[in-house]
């Protein structure tokens, strides 16, 4: 009799713990990107929330750190995503409205003996070409009456990241309780996580960077319009390992020759090729052999990313992806293990 009723017991909370489960997922769910950004913004300030809890309290440091991301990160980069989204239309708007007619660059194609049809490939393109410009529209306008969501979502950022600098020990340390595997797997899969964040976030993230500078300073002394928007198109293409700077260096330099500057047009395509080889030096340096992701998880795990989770997505999708592999690698390995003789 006792043991049916503990089983009964055992199967309530089982079924509580799944609810309450469940229930907190769908909240978090509901702004999944904030507090995934949330986490990486952590991951990064984690270091120095522990140098500074040697000085202040654990309190202190967190709203130390939290005021110095909104400083420094959060208007920055609002301030920049709203340049470049101005730029961009800019640029669109040029394209539309002739300054950069067909004519023009087909005479300056002929000047250095290509001869292409220009008026013909716009005709065929013309359709694609116009339902991808309106889709930017609408994408914009989108944006910009979504931004009362944003800033709530960045507001739950901002309380989330102080939570997990100033408590995120003791959530590691409770996950780790509650999680039924044991303290050597939960070891080993922690030190796997962290390399692939090190690997995608800090990694990638800073090459991507660097790259994006690099090319910027090329973009301002040839006197390319949009500079901003075509920096943070490198960085953004630059995450991607089969794409990286070619996407804007390319055009860009097309662009230069098809205006009549062969010249620049010729220097910027030799800089361009220095920051894109820089790449195979910058990885390793900053990543480090143990942390370099498969090709295909990176590609896959960033537009699987963006799509799932925004763009927060472009650093998180793969760390999703490369955590999948691992976990998958742990169970079979302890499987092994158990089925050993």
């Amino acid at each position: 009799m006792s043991g049916e009723r503990w089983l009964s017991e055992d199967n309530a909370l089982t079924i509580f713990a799944a609810v309450a489960t469940l229930l907190a997922a769908l909240l978090i769910f509901t702004y999944l990107q904030y507090v995934l950004f949330a986490m990486v913004l952590a991951y990064i300030l984690a270091p120095a929330q522990q140098k500074l809890e040697e000085r202040v309290s654990s309190m202190t440091a967190a709203i130390a750190l939290v005021v110095a991301s909104v400083l420094v990160i959060f208007i920055p980069l609002a301030y920049i995503l709203a340049i470049a989204v101005q730029q961009g239309l800019q640029l669109l708007t040029t394209l539309r409205e002739g300054d950069f007619s067909p004519e023009m660059i087909q005479d300056r194609l002929e000047t250095v003996g290509f001869v292409i049809d220009i008026e013909l490939l716009y005709a065929t393109y013309q359709e694609p070409i116009g339902e991808g410009l309106q889709g930017v529209a609408v994408s914009t306008l989108t944006a910009v009456s979504g931004l009362p969501d944003v800033l709530i979502g960045l507001t739950i950022t901002v309380f989330v990241l102080f939570a997990l600098l100033r408590e995120g020990e003791r959530l590691i340390a409770w996950v780790r309780t509650v999680v039924p595997v044991d303290e050597r797997v939960q070891r080993d899969l922690l030190e796997e996580l962290d390399t692939l964040m090190w690997a995608s976030v800090v990694g990638n993230v800073a090459v991507a960077g660097i790259q994006a500078i690099l090319l910027g300073v090329g973009l301002v002394l040839v006197g390319m319009p949009g500079v901003v928007f075509l920096i943070v198109a490198t960085f953004i293409l630059s995450l991607l390992p089969l794409v990286g700077a070619f996407g804007v260096w390319v055009p860009v330099s097309g662009y230069l020759f098809a205006t009549g500057r062969p010249l620049a047009g010729g220097l910027f395509v030799g800089y361009g090729l220095l920051v894109s080889v820089s790449d195979v030096y910058l990885r390793p340096a900053l990543i480090g052999r143990s942390g370099t992701i498969n090709v295909a998880i990176i590609v896959l795990g960033i537009f699987g990313g963006v799509v799932l989770f925004g763009a927060i997505g472009l650093f998180v999708g793969p760390v999703v992806l490369g955590g999948a592999k691992v976990v998958l690698d742990l169970f079979a390995r302890e499987r092994a293990e158990s089925t050993a003789p």
